[in-house]
């Protein structure tokens, strides 16, 4: 195996999967990708059957940065001859008055050319009879919502990385990284290699991969969990009858029509307790699955059933709960992300924008909001906000 590369890039679950693959498609770099644990494992934030993807944001910069999103995907359809997003429709829904507003995302939405719909609650009860809400439940429903199928656009990306040239290795734990005459020494599965461009998609190892160039963030790790429902009404819940669902307020909710399993899939986003990443454990939950089942009796009663399983993921969030998009303050030969939880969907062309940073110096995307410098960044102990 060669060991000098253009670009090495360590970790290589949803955001490095697709970081290696941009590289590598891009036939500039010679591109080695890293993974310290097996390909496909499920210890991290990137496994299972679907992760949501939509155009309904808080915010402009990420709509924008939603739309490359969608694009990023469809080149990566294009190129692997799989599908890997399934559009459902989606419905943002809650209390007129809730911690998580919905018109911060009809602005957002309106600020930048989406098309949406604004539903009462009697109107979301005559497409979706499967919801029972109260005559103060409001929603947005935006057509071009639905899933990526995590898995496969994993495995796309780094079978298509492959195609183009990129070497890919598993089970090769990062030992250190350090600065050599201007280029850079990564020390992994007992090899050393040798790059001019890094990329760190680490997840919930971030700051340990980080530490090796000095710095550290104040994320918090914490385990999370889905639940697959075995509903008695199946069939109203297929994608072609169900959206993609996400309830705005505290504690929120989300749920995905049935895909992959025989049964819808519930969750309650950031509901998990602070975890160390290697010595966590695999265990759902059950005061997190009884807020979740509590939810479903009251709001989408036709879909509880016996459990049919509950997986584990983790959360690396920052604490306003925004992205991490930047290079190393120091280091323009190396870039990373922290997704903070909800950035599967925007995985493929976070990945792109890394391999953009390091090789271009810069990218078209805004990511002026995601720098691994603003303020709160650099506080001991920032004050969390974690409702997006």
């Amino acid at each position: 195996m060669a060991r000098d590369y253009d670009c090495i890039v360590l970790g290589l679950g949803g955001i490095g999967s697709g970081a290696a693959y941009w590289l590598a498609r891009g036939g500039r770099s010679r591109v080695l990708g890293l993974e310290q644990f097996e390909f496909g494992h499920v210890r991290g934030e990137s496994q299972d059957h679907s992760r949501i993807i939509r155009l309904s944001y808080h915010a402009p910069n990420y709509v924008r940065l939603a739309k490359r999103a969608y694009e990023s995907w469809e080149a990566l359809e294009s190129d692997a001859k799989t599908r890997v997003v399934l559009k459902t429709g989606g419905l943002d829904l809650g209390p007129r008055v809730s911690a998580i507003p919905l018109q911060g995302y009809a602005d957002a939405m309106t600020a930048c050319d989406v098309s949406f719909e604004r539903l009462d609650a009697h109107e979301i009860m005559r497409r979706w009879p499967q919801f029972t809400l109260a005559d103060d439940i409001e929603g947005l429903y935006q057509s071009q919502s639905g899933l990526v199928m995590a898995e496969r656009a994993n495995d796309a990306h780094r079978r298509m990385a492959r195609a183009h040239g990129a070497v890919l290795r598993d089970n090769a734990p990062v030992e250190w990284i350090r600065d050599t005459d201007g280029e850079l020494e990564v020390r992994a599965g007992g090899t050393t290699y040798r790059c001019a461009k890094l990329v760190i998609a680490a997840g919930p190892w971030s700051n340990s991969a980080l530490a090796n160039f000095g710095l550290r963030l104040p994320l918090e790790i914490t385990k999370e969990q889905v639940t697959y429902f075995a509903s008695p009404h199946l069939a109203a819940f297929a994608p072609e009858r169900f959206p993609v669902w996400i309830w705005m307020d505290d504690p929120s909710f989300y749920g995905f029509p049935v895909f992959g399993e025989a049964g819808p899939k519930v969750a309650q986003d950031a509901g998990g307790l602070p975890v160390d990443p290697d010595s966590r454990t695999f265990e759902p939950d059950t005061e997190n699955l009884a807020r979740v089942e509590n939810f479903m009796r009251r709001y989408l009663p036709t879909a509880l059933g016996p459990v049919i399983r509950t997986k584990t993921c983790l959360y690396t969030l920052t604490p306003d709960r925004d992205f991490v998009v930047d290079r190393i303050p120091g280091h323009p030969n190396v870039s990373f992300a922290i997704g903070a939880g909800h950035a599967f969907k925007f995985a493929s062309v976070i990945g792109r924008i890394l391999g953009e940073l390091v090789v271009d110096g810069g990218t078209a995307s805004d990511i002026a909001g995601f720098s691994a410098e603003r303020p709160i960044l650099r506080e001991i102990d920032p004050p969390k906000t974690y409702m997006v």
